[in-house]
């Protein structure tokens, strides 16, 4: 009986250590399968949470944005600054007027002007180029204005003062260079005055000029004779019996030199040249001249 209740005893201690160690075995399990699933998610407030990135510095930040994680300059902010134009100074002869390049009836009337005081050497075109130019430059040197060569205001008020308002004659004369003046053989009489310098033909009668116009001359072979001779012949129609060319309006004062209309001269100018004859350029003046000229009339052809 004694065996027999001992081992039962026992065999109760065998179990009650057997449901320990199971009770302790499912603890440690439960423990190991805890801290495996905390491994992948920290607490948000977990201070042993390492972060995977530095911290970005937010609006709220005293410091800057660290370099790196600057956003990258705008190309507009590398381009350099525009700087303002500072303002032109003001012109001390006042605003220009008229300049190389202008044209007009006042460009006209300024050559006209200077014309008047012997600065422009020939007649007004109205074109304002490289001998208004240095017109305008002569000027203003013996005004002592700066020597721009263009027309502002106070050199055209100047200019003003000292001219007075061009005639129709003035703005449209008649030739091209000025009228040289009058050799004094043309001073009395009816007499036709051409003078090789200016290029020019005046009719003038008892030293009174009535009408002026263009000449061309003839060449360094065949030159137009000068002196003092008188109208011979006078042709209307007339063609070159030796050049078998027209020269309508003749008006002969040198053997077969003479006065009459070339429309070589007007097409061409002065690029060309007579065989020794006085040509003009102008049919209706000399049309006019030949219709008053007569035969006997002076002739004075002089350099």
């Amino acid at each position: 009986m004694i065996r027999s209740i001992t081992g039962r005893t026992s065999r109760r201690r065998t179990r009650v250590r057997t449901r320990g160690w199971a009770g302790t075995t499912a603890t440690a399990a439960l423990t190991v399968l805890a801290m495996t699933a905390g491994c992948k998610a920290q607490p948000a407030d977990s201070a042993s949470a390492a972060p995977s990135s530095p911290p970005r510095a937010t609006a709220t930040d005293d410091a800057k944005p660290p370099a790196a994680q600057s956003p990258p300059p705008d190309a507009s902010s590398s381009s350099p600054k525009a700087t303002a134009t500072p303002a032109p100074k003001p012109d001390p002869q006042g605003t220009t007027l008229m300049a190389s390049g202008s044209e007009g009836k006042q460009v006209r009337e300024l050559q006209a002007r200077l014309r008047q005081i012997g600065h422009f050497d020939r007649s007004p075109t109205g074109y304002y180029g490289s001998v208004t130019v240095a017109a305008v430059q002569s000027f203003q040197g013996k005004r002592g204005l700066s020597r721009t060569g263009r027309t502002d205001t106070v050199t055209w008020q100047k200019l003003l003062g000292m001219t007075h308002e061009p005639t129709a004659a003035e703005l449209n004369p008649p030739t091209t260079l000025p009228v040289t003046k009058p050799d004094k053989r043309c001073m009395t009489g009816r007499v036709l005055c051409i003078s090789k310098n200016s290029r020019t033909l005046s009719w003038m009668i008892d030293g009174r000029v009535v009408s002026s116009m263009d000449v061309r001359f003839g060449s360094q072979y065949t030159p137009t004779r000068e002196g003092t001779f008188s109208v011979y012949w006078k042709s209307r129609h007339h063609v070159s019996t030796i050049y078998h060319t027209a020269m309508p309006y003749a008006m002969f004062f040198s053997g077969g030199q003479a006065v009459h209309y070339s429309a070589d001269f007007a097409a061409r100018g002065y690029s060309g040249a007579s065989h020794g004859c006085v040509n003009v350029r102008d049919e209706g003046k000399i049309a006019s001249l030949f219709a008053q000229v007569r035969t006997g009339d002076k002739v004075v052809v002089y350099g």
